[in-house]
């Protein structure tokens, strides 16, 4: 990072993570281009968790190469009075793996029923069986 002095702590970083609702998941798609998708994710235990459909361009990308980058912005104030932009983000590095374990999937997606719709957890239970 070119401004350490904007360097967010772990602790900001993750709370970031864990407030935003939507992000974006870029991996390498087809020729080596680089796909950027926005999706819905929860953060929890140290894991990033993509809510994802089965098949699609992010899931043959991923199968294809695991190395991901995914971002989210928190805040996006222009001022532009002095033509510049304060905001907060984050943006990480990693490796992707698509759940296959009916426990890891059922966790990743209780994670994403916990933090999108915490009013409605037994539905969310019920969505889940049913899926």
């Amino acid at each position: 990072m070119r401004r350490k002095k904007q360097l967010l702590s772990e602790e900001e970083t993750i709370e970031i993570l864990k407030l935003c609702t939507s992000g974006v998941l870029g991996v390498i798609g087809d020729d080596d281009y680089p796909y950027t998708v926005p999706v819905s994710h929860a953060f929890k235990d140290g894991k990033l968790y993509i809510h994802s459909a089965k098949q699609g361009h992010k899931i043959d990308s991923i199968k294809r190469n695991d190395k991901v980058t995914f971002c989210v912005i928190e805040k996006d104030e222009v001022i532009q009075k002095t033509f510049t932009t304060h905001f907060r983000s984050v943006s990480i590095f990693g490796r992707a793996r698509i759940l296959s374990d009916d426990y890891d999937r059922r966790y990743a997606l209780e994670s994403l029923v916990d933090k999108y719709s915490p009013n409605y957890i037994q539905e969310g239970q019920q969505e889940i069986e049913r899926e």
